[in-house]
Formats: structure tokens, sequence, C-alpha cells
């Protein structure tokens, strides 16, 4: 999995830090904001606080209740989910919530980004986007945290993360990956823009499908990847845990995406421009 920042600078405030038990995991918001300028008015600094309070607060609860709503339509879990009814033949596209439909396409232009590596239409019991809707949901959680006053927000769904801004005066997110055969300790720390999935067998199991077999697979002993799009990047993630370093090939000719792999025998394999930080990088 990855995890979260490392380091916050004297030039930000840590708005909110918060665990919200949501999608089968716990989800972590971090929210910073710019330090504001000094004042010697008391009364008016009590009052600003006060607001920004009261906003930060909103924002938080559109954020968790946008995740609650992913874990409604989407859990395979819950018998009674839109997603379960779907697999069942109860319901049909067009009987679903609206999210139902946009994550049927977005998953079908994933299954052909990714040649075929990522296909939750290939999975027993039938369509099962939960290799999609992690990255999807945090990045619409993501959105709820937009305002002038802060400078940085990360979403992170068990080691989905997508991140807005930075911690101030340009200093960026540095993430965290995993060692899959040590986890806690770090493979890789990164510099994030835009959004990281890592996927793996080394938390969960067996759980991850090759869709050329049906059978349970991962060449990986882990993958990672970055990009603007974190839904995107989840399924990326996910297809590259089951080809393996042969799928770097198709991440690389896709814009904007960076991947990782970390083969079975303790090796990397990444793309050319994956975000690795500088060493000694504060």
């Amino acid at each position: 999995m990855t995890q979260g920042p490392s380091a916050v600078t004297g030039s930000s405030v840590h708005l909110v830090h918060h665990l919200e038990e949501v999608m089968g995991t716990i989800v972590v918001i971090d929210v910073y904001a710019t330090a504001g300028p000094a004042t010697t008015d008391g009364a008016a600094a009590d009052g600003a606080a006060g607001r920004a309070g009261r906003e930060i607060s909103a924002r938080l609860a559109e954020a968790v209740a946008i995740l609650h709503r992913a874990d409604e339509i989407f859990s395979t879990w819950k018998p009674d989910s839109p997603v379960s009814r779907l697999r069942r033949g109860e319901l049909s596209r067009a009987q679903a919530p609206a999210e139902v439909a946009e994550i049927l396409d977005l998953c079908a232009v994933a299954r052909d980004l990714s040649g075929g590596w990522f296909d939750p239409w290939a999975v027993p019991g039938g369509f099962d986007p939960s290799g999609y809707v992690k990255g999807w949901a945090a990045r619409n959680a993501l959105a709820a945290f937009r305002s002038s006053g802060i400078c940085g927000a990360l979403v992170n769904a068990a080691g989905d993360i997508a991140s807005s801004g930075d911690l101030g005066n340009g200093t960026p997110f540095r993430i965290g990956i995993a060692d899959p055969f040590a986890p806690l300790r770090l493979a890789e720390i990164i510099e994030l823009t835009g959004a990281i999935a890592t996927s793996g067998t080394y938390e969960r199991g067996a759980h991850l499908i090759d869709p050329r077999s049906g059978r349970p697979a991962a060449r990986a002993a882990s993958a990672s990847v970055t990009g603007p799009d974190p839904g995107l990047a989840d399924a990326l993630a996910t297809a590259l845990a089951v080809a393996g370093e042969q799928g770097l090939a198709l991440i690389d000719r896709l814009d904007g995406y960076e991947a990782l792999v970390i083969n079975p025998d303790g090796s990397k394999r990444r793309t050319q421009r994956f975000p690795v930080a500088a060493a000694g990088a504060a």
C-alpha cells in the first residue's frame, strides 16, 4: 500500500486529519491550509477561525457523504446495493443510479487502456468495479476541499491516494510505498502530483484475478501507478499487479501516467519518469 505525507512545513497548517471507516477499509483525509498573517486583533482572529472551522467541517461532511454514497452503490458485500443487484440481473443499467452507468463506461475505457489486464467483467460472480471505485471515490471526495484557503489535500483510500495542491510554498507531498516483503518498511518514497494507487497480494492475499484465465494470479509482488486520475490509476495498478513487468509498456504509452513494479524476487522496474523523491530530500 501507499502511505501518507511524511512532513509538514512551517508555511502550512494541518487543518484536518480524519479517519473514516467506509468501503471495507479506513479512508484517511488530510487537509492543509496556508498559514495566515499574524494579527493583534484577538476578536477578529477568533471570528475568522470560527468561520473557517465551520466551513472546513461542512466540507469534511460533504467528502464523507461522497465516500459513503460510493459504498452504498458499489459494495459487492451488500446484497441490496445497486451493483449487487446488477450482478444478479435484478437491475438494468438504465434503472441503476447514474453513477453506475458512469463507472461502467469508465471501466470499459480502463479495460481497453490496460490491454485487458483490468477487466471487471471477467471475475467470478459478474461485474465487480472494486478495482476502479476506490480511486474514483477518493477523487470525488477530494473535490469537496477546493477552496482559496486550502493549499493541499489528500484522500487516502487504503493506498489509493488522490491529492491536490501541496504542503505550501510549493513543497510537494512525499508519499511512501510499502515494501511488499516487509510492509512496515518503505520500498520507495515519491513526490506526488495527482494520484497514486498501489496493488498487490501481500495484504489481502490472492484476490487479484487474471482476466485471461479467470483464476487468481499476480505476477508482481507490488505495482504502483501515478497519474492525474485516481480511478484510472487504481485500475492500472490492478492490471499491472496481474500482468507484472510486461505491463510497464502499456503504462509507458499513456500520457501523464508512470509506474513501478516490485517483482517477486525483490527487483524493481519503473517507467522513466516515475516520481521517486531525490535522496535526502526534506
